[in-house]
Formats: structure tokens, sequence, C-alpha cells
């Protein structure tokens, strides 16, 4: 899979254990994708980034559209 972006990204995810694989790291470290986990095993510890997650996801349905990564940052800009 070819990286299409240009800019460095950040996949945040809680500590389960596919997120916290040595294989799953590699592919993330291969790929210049920055990993960041709650400190601990509670998925609230970053709550800042589960919210914006969780509304890119949920009330834009980023998901359902090829939004490109200006879009995205100005929905972000907005939810702050």
């Amino acid at each position: 899979m070819k990286n299409i972006y240009k800019e460095s990204l950040i996949h945040h995810s809680d500590r389960g254990l596919q997120y916290c694989s040595i294989d799953y790291k590699k592919v993330l470290k291969k790929k210049n994708i920055m990993l960041s986990m709650t400190e601990s095993y509670d998925p609230y510890a970053n709550a800042i980034a589960e919210r914006i997650n969780g509304i890119l996801k949920q009330e834009f349905r980023l998901e359902d559209y090829q939004v490109n990564i200006q879009t995205m940052k100005l929905l972000v800009k907005e939810l702050l």
C-alpha cells in the first residue's frame, strides 16, 4: 500500500492487543505513521482525541466519502 499523504499521520488508539502488537507497530513505522495510545487502558485518558475521532466518524461520516486531508483539517479546526 502506497502512502498517499504528504504530511505525517498519527494513529490514536486504546491499548488493545492488536494495536500493541510488534507486527502492527512495524507496519505503522514503515508508513511513517506515529502511534498514539492512552497511557493506561482507560479510553477516556485522551478524551479530546477520542471525541474528535468520534465526531469525524459519526457526525461528519468521513468514512463514507473521499475527504482530503485539507478538508479534515478545516473540520477539526472548527471543532476546537
